[in-house]
């Protein structure tokens, strides 16, 4: 006997898909004590175990039941060993065995790719969101330096007042536009609280112009956008209010500048 022929009856035995005489030559070679029979099946079946430990599922209870059956009946080789009697099949060769597995390695290769397809959805996805926030960075930053050229922006003063005398800020101010604040030296805000920064005209009412916190060492800034009504602001100053703002000023005022 060949040893593609031996090769191929391990692998129908193993699988179960030997037709009766198939299995009875391969069974008379395992009572025969035939060592290449008994390696060639050996790696079948460990083949098999690997892939079934692969993929656990519990078969199910009249599956498992008429196997012990069929264990418990098996008749022992010459050498004590146990030699499965199978129900005859159609005979499958090696090479159905093989094209299994390839349809295995297809599906698996399938899923593979959806994986790595999802991965560079996900990835894209991440870059989009980064090439919007750099979007919004460069529009802010446009905008800024459209402030800084405008012969109209105004540049405001404001002091420590005393709550914190050594506290300082500039206000840029145009009224179309909008505005920039750059403080330094404001003492870090307590828990639940910010700094809140106030437009006021005259003797109307101070107008909220946003809040925002400091850094440890005292600066902060705050992007200020066009208030509407105001057209003009003659006073800009600064308060210690609840962190997301109020509508009118509650807190110490820590900065305070009047425009020109």
């Amino acid at each position: 006997m060949s040893r593609d022929e031996l090769q191929e009856l391990a692998a129908g035995y193993a699988l179960g898909s030997l037709d009766a005489e198939d299995r009875g030559r391969f069974e008379a070679l395992l009572r025969g004590g035939d060592e290449a029979a008994r390696r060639a099946l050996r790696q079948y079946e460990e083949t098999l175990v690997r892939v079934a430990a692969e993929r656990p599922e519990s078969p199910p209870p009249d599956v498992k039941a008429a196997l012990l059956a069929r264990i418990s009946a098996t008749p022992r080789a010459g050498n004590g060993a146990r030699v499965m009697p199978l129900t005859p099949r159609p005979r499958r060769s090696v090479w159905t065995v093989v094209l299994a597995g390839a349809m295995a390695a297809g599906i698996a290769a399938i899923a593979v790719g959806l994986a790595v397809s999802s991965r560079y959805e996900r990835r894209l996805e991440a870059l989009g969101q980064e090439a919007q926030t750099l979007k919004a960075e460069l529009e802010r930053q446009a905008s800024v330096l459209a402030i800084l050229r405008d012969p109209a922006t105004q540049m405001v003063a404001l002091s420590g007042l005393a709550p914190s005398p050594g506290a300082r800020a500039r206000m840029l101010w145009h009224e179309k536009a909008g505005g920039i604040l750059v403080a330094a030296g404001l003492p870090p805000a307590p828990p639940g609280k910010a700094y809140q920064l106030w437009a006021i005209a005259g003797q109307a009412a101070p107008v909220p112009a946003g809040v925002f916190s400091v850094d440890a060492g005292g600066t902060g800034s705050l992007r200020v956008q066009p208030l509407p009504g105001v057209t003009r602001v003659d006073v800009f100053a600064v308060t210690l209010e609840p962190e997301r703002g109020v509508p009118a000023p509650t807190g110490a005022m820590y900065l305070a500048g009047k425009s020109a």
